[in-house]
């Protein structure tokens, strides 16, 4: 373990090359899971627990850590198995997710690895337990799943997902009633959780999973001679995807004449310490840290408010 993740804050690089780097790790059993070392502060043996009363049977405690107090998910119950045993010799994955910091329990922790965002798949159906996974990939012929975490943080620790009293002007409703926006995320979860605050504001939704379908959509659409632009005032796309990444789809977009004034707002629960570099080296119009429904509100009725209801004209059209 020693030195595994020396060198995570030096990856950046990876932005923009649809690559990402995954820690991989084992629960009960022999299949090989993965979580991408952006979200992963540090990996330690499990230190002692605090039993919570009345809390979720998958947090299995609290640990007081560099003088925070930090809950610790088993992994493995989360997502159906039996819970993980002799859990003073496994490991917990410290890792940020929605601003806050969580552990979780795993059985050992294997190595990093450098892939391309386009050998990682969507979970095949059928499988009896693709409800909780968001992606699998393949590495040394062997199948690693991606864990649909948010997913399981919802489960665990629902939030709150309306928007508070006082934010949603009848001005902005009339503006958005007649707006579609494009949401492109591969977890379940997240979809709805942004689909129904943009629903809230007067939106009409549409939402696919990944960059690439999100890329084949905006292309379609130039085809058929619509303006992107036009059909839609923004866009709020996730960053961690199958097949393409957010920031490969926000440089796909800014270099395509017919789409580069779209404007794109990338909403993600990766950690909030280097998006903002990242966002200005891919081009994208701003960031937000998921989930949080009344910031998600400000910012697209901002948008709508500045565009005065009228859409950007395209290209040479006055």
């Amino acid at each position: 373990m020693a030195g595994v993740l020396d060198s995570v804050n030096q990856r950046t690089q990876l932005v923009g090359q649809n690559r990402l780097e995954l820690l991989l790790f084992r629960l009960e059993g022999d299949q090989i899971y993965g979580i991408n070392v952006f979200k992963v502060k540090e990996v330690l043996q499990c230190p002692k627990l605090t039993q919570m009363p009345h809390s979720n049977s998958v947090v299995r405690g609290v640990a007081h850590i560099r003088g925070g107090t930090i809950p610790i998910l088993d992994l493995s119950r989360a997502t159906g198995n039996r819970a993980i045993d002799h859990i003073e010799d496994k490991f917990v994955i410290i890792a940020e997710y929605n601003m806050k910091s969580q552990g979780f329990l795993v059985k050992g922790v294997e190595r990093i690895i450098n892939i391309n965002w386009e050998d990682v798949q969507p979970p095949p159906k059928g499988t009896g337990h693709d409800h909780f996974l968001t992606a699998v990939t393949k590495y040394e012929d062997k199948l690693v799943e991606i864990i649909d975490v948010e997913k399981i943080l919802a489960e665990v620790s629902p939030m709150n997902e309306n928007i508070s009293e006082g934010i949603i002007t009848e001005d902005a409703t009339s503006r958005a009633v007649s707006m579609q926006v494009l949401i492109v995320d591969d977890s379940k979860i997240a979809r709805k959780q942004i689909q129904k605050t943009l629903e809230q504001v007067g939106f009409t939704v549409v939402a696919l999973n990944d960059g690439r379908e999100a890329l084949d959509h905006l292309l379609a659409l130039v085809a058929e001679g619509v303006h992107p632009a036009k059909r839609y005032p923004f866009i709020i796309s996730d960053i961690e995807m199958p097949e393409m990444d957010g920031y490969t789809l926000t440089s796909e977009i800014r270099a395509h004449p017919e789409l580069k004034d779209l404007h794109i707002l990338l909403h993600t629960s990766l950690s909030g310490v280097f998006n903002k570099a990242m966002v200005q080296k891919v081009g994208a119009n701003d960031f937000l840290a998921k989930f949080q429904p009344d910031m998600l509100a400000q910012l697209v009725i901002e948008r709508i408010t500045n565009l005065g209801g009228e859409l950007p004209a395209s290209e040479g059209e006055a």
